[in-house]
């Protein structure tokens, strides 16, 4: 088993999360703008109509795991895997992974090891999340700076527990792009079309939001109450 050092702690590998309440947006976007926001990884988005791609956006609350508890956004694209030629459509997305172009989070300790373990662009931000109430919400901002208020209205329960397939996450630090194999367990899961509403701030990440379009109609939302999770070894690609 492989471990890590990281502020003086040990950290094994895989990583794993116990217990974290996920909260996400996917958005329809111009596969053109996306690209050219990506473009320094080298990866292409995955198209799963002609000339549009996926933006997600999520937060986190993460309660337990082996990185202490947290607050995370993130936003992210679905990608191409390295090598893979573009099909299109429905192909393009069973195959996809996901591209974290970036990840603020609220305490240090997770921003290191996510910097160091898999090359995460995480930073550290102001993250105020409100999920006791029908709305889940995110407050995010950087530098004194607001960068959005996301409010997310949880849709029709998905039962039971749900093992999502394994998923590759990619990131982009230093010049080398690394492929994080990725597995999630979801209890509590819901979804509804839509469901999502955005306002932007004058931070440089929501300028870049609203190149590719937003605020708009998500494409769908989903909420997990209940997800563990498990983040395994980098791999340079």
């Amino acid at each position: 088993m492989a471990t890590h050092l990281i502020q003086g702690r040990t950290v094994a590998m895989p990583v794993r999360v116990r217990d974290a309440e996920v909260c996400s947006a996917f958005y329809a976007v111009r596969a053109d703008a996306a690209r050219a926001v990506i473009a320094y990884s080298g990866l292409d988005v995955a198209e799963f109509l002609p000339g549009k791609a996926v933006c997600v956006l999520l937060f986190v609350d993460y309660r337990d795991g082996d990185l202490d508890p947290y607050h995370e956004f993130g936003m992210a694209f679905l990608v191409r895997p390295p090598g893979v030629s573009g099909a299109g459509g429905l192909r393009d997305l069973r195959q996809a992974g996901v591209f974290v172009h970036w990840l603020p989070v609220d305490q240090p300790f997770t921003l290191e090891a996510g910097r160091t373990l898999w090359g995460f662009p995480k930073e550290l931000a102001d993250i105020e999340l409100r999920l006791g109430t029908p709305y889940k919400r995110c407050v995010l901002r950087r530098d004194g700076r607001l960068v959005l208020d996301i409010l997310i209205k949880p849709g029709v329960p998905a039962p039971g527990a749900t093992v999502m397939a394994p998923l590759d996450a990619y990131t982009h630090r230093d010049g080398i792009t690394r492929r994080v194999p990725w597995s999630v367990r979801a209890r509590g899961a819901r979804i509804r079309p839509g469901g999502a509403l955005i306002r932007l701030g004058n931070h440089p990440i929501a300028k870049e939001l609203s190149e590719l379009g937003l605020p708009r109609r998500a494409m769908f939302t989903s909420t997990i109450s209940r997800a563990a999770m498990s983040f395994g070894e980098a791999v340079e690609v």
